[in-house]
């Protein structure tokens, strides 16, 4: 019998901004979409995901329905 295992997340709450955007530049247009500056003068804004959706007043739960839908979104390819 065997086990159907759940791929690991591509992306969590604390991956920090820079690296997503380097690793998945598609990223940027959902961020942007959901209202998450990632990107100053073409340099990627400090922080992690997880601040960053904070600091637009996300609460926890909308933070991992986000993290959630970005890796849904990510996985399409």
């Amino acid at each position: 019998m065997s086990e159907e295992r759940t791929p690991a997340p591509l992306v969590e709450g604390q991956t920090p901004i820079e690296e997503l955007v380097n690793r998945y530049p598609r990223a940027v247009r959902f961020l942007m979409e959901h209202g998450i500056k990632c990107l100053a003068c073409g340099e990627p804004v400090w922080g992690t995901v997880a601040s960053s959706a904070r600091e637009k007043g996300f609460s926890e739960a909308e933070i991992a329905a986000l993290v959630h839908e970005l890796n849904l979104y990510l996985a399409e390819e």
